[in-house]
């Protein structure tokens, strides 16, 4: 029978798609009560592969991530989810959009990408209060490996720079060492 192994720590991540700079930081006010201090920004991409979002958000989108500097349970994963979403909801309130934000919380650890989603599709896995996780793509022999239903931008590659970042500060903080 195997044994019971206490859960590694994983490092938040959040990928955000907005039109505008002014809301998203004040998204960002806010979600910094729930994931904690920001530790790496990405540089900003053009959200461009997809119109999925389109209709509830507009045009000229652009997609941004974020990690955090605590080290985290993963079990908190439904929760982050959850509040993001009320996030999202106290924006498009705040500025009369249907959709000015999305955020979607996840976390990296040292061979995984995961992320929230509401949508329990055949690929995620329910974990509770309607919060259902996925692993985006996984890290094999120094790089990220896709998986046949990884989002087309992940897919392509433009990312991996970044989330190898933030996976290389979240093994050296499990490690003790300091990171840049």
């Amino acid at each position: 029978m195997g044994q019971v192994q206490p859960v590694h720590p994983v490092t938040p991540i959040l990928g955000v798609l907005f039109a505008t700079e002014s809301v998203l930081e004040d998204a960002m006010l806010w979600v910094e009560h729930v994931l904690g201090d920001i530790g790496l920004v990405s540089q900003t991409w053009d959200f461009n592969d997809t119109d999925y979002y389109v209709s509830e958000m507009g045009d000229g989108l652009k997609r941004r991530f974020y990690s955090f500097d605590r080290l985290a349970d993963p079990a908190l994963l439904p929760e982050w989810k959850l509040a993001t979403n009320r996030i999202e909801r106290e924006c498009a309130q705040r500025t009369g959009e249907h959709r000015p934000v999305n955020l979607d919380p996840g976390y990296v650890d040292g061979s995984k990408l995961v992320l929230a989603s509401t949508k329990n599709l055949a690929h995620r896995i329910y974990l509770s209060q309607g919060i259902c996780a996925e692993v985006t793509m996984s890290f094999r022999r120094g790089q990220w490996v896709k998986r046949d239903y990884t989002f087309a931008d992940f897919s392509s590659g433009r990312y991996d720079e970044f989330f190898c970042r933030v996976r290389d500060a979240h093994v050296a903080r499990l490690s003790g060492r300091a990171t840049a």
